[in-house]
């Protein structure tokens, strides 16, 4: 039995405490799926937070909107291909995450060919991709994978069936991303602001846009399992407007921004397990994570709010 079956909101918090100190003093501990779904989205929370600022400052979250969608028709695609050439015998994760890692560069692709050759803007640019590559996917979900539920999980993720190479491929990402984010920071922060500045300083600002186009599109592989396409964008975007209620420097946004993801990961665990348990109501836990980023901004906003008036009034 789970070592947090029966576990209310705050057990599921003195539980884990205790599993982690136990661990920590070196006795064995079996992995229980709680803590396999909270590493996943630890994980994810990281990768978000390092990559949404840059897309935000960049404008460019309409770009990450269109690649969490167009994953879809990525899995769909590879899912149809092993099934027809070898009978669903390579109908695995890894063979998921790469389709959904090629439509999602061929979106970026797509989408930067069309602003820089036709000269199309880039919003305009953007819809085009996203409509036309998300409506095939819901196509081919509909007519070839209806009784697989495949549509279902990459939209809405499943939390529930993450496996241990889920986790793996998630804290590779989180690692690249910090990596890749503390090795061009200054690279990064001064293309976001200003490119024609960036150029002037010799800095490449196409490599690094086509660089932060790469790593959003992992981001959004690595979420579809866990959160699905359709909720990433919450991870990318909430965390960071939260954060910037209150902090204005970047780079101490990069180090709130993570941080608040994964404290909304966690009470979205913790609460996908207090309402099983209590109330027998098995909640998705990756749409109570959103929730709790939706919450979470919707209450600081109303804070600073708050602090904004009663200046004005001193005034």
């Amino acid at each position: 039995m789970s070592a947090y079956w029966g576990a209310t909101f705050f057990e599921f918090f003195a539980v884990l405490f205790s599993r982690c100190m136990r661990w920590v003093c070196g006795a064995p501990l079996r992995g229980e799926a709680d803590e396999l779904q909270l590493g996943v989205l630890l994980c994810i929370a990281i990768s978000c937070g390092l990559v949404g600022p840059f897309l935000v400052l960049k404008r460019m979250t309409m770009l990450a909107n269109a690649l969490s969608h167009t994953v879809l028709l990525g899995v769909v695609s590879a899912f149809l291909l092993t099934s027809f050439l070898w009978d669903s015998v390579l109908f695995s994760p890894t063979t998921l995450l790469f389709g959904a890692m090629t439509s999602a560069l061929l979106t970026a692709w797509i989408t930067e060919g069309l602003t820089r050759v036709f000269r199309l803007q880039e919003d305009a640019s953007v819809n085009l991709v996203f409509s036309s590559l998300f409506a095939l996917g819901v196509l081919l979900v509909s007519l070839y994978t209806r009784n697989v539920h495949l549509g279902v999980e990459a939209v809405m993720g499943s939390v529930d069936m993450l496996q241990g190479f889920d986790l793996q491929f998630s804290v590779c990402l989180a690692g690249l991303n910090s990596i890749v984010i503390a090795l061009f920071y200054r690279q990064f922060q001064i293309s976001s602001f200003d490119r024609s500045y960036a150029a002037a300083l010799g800095i490449p600002a196409g490599f690094f846009h086509f660089l932060l186009l790469f790593l959003t599109s992992l981001v959004c592989v690595s979420a579809f399992r866990a959160v699905g396409v359709l909720l990433v964008l919450a991870l990318l975007v909430g965390p960071y407007l939260t954060a910037r209620i209150f902090i204005q420097r970047l780079a101490h946004l990069l180090i709130v921004t993570p941080l608040l993801g994964m404290v909304c990961a966690l009470v979205g665990v913790a609460l996908s397990r207090h309402f099983l348990s209590v109330y027998g109501i098995p909640l998705s836990t990756g749409g109570l994570v959103v929730c709790v980023i939706g919450l979470l901004y919707a209450i600081c906003a109303v804070i600073r709010g708050f602090r904004v008036t009663k200046v004005y009034e001193r005034a």
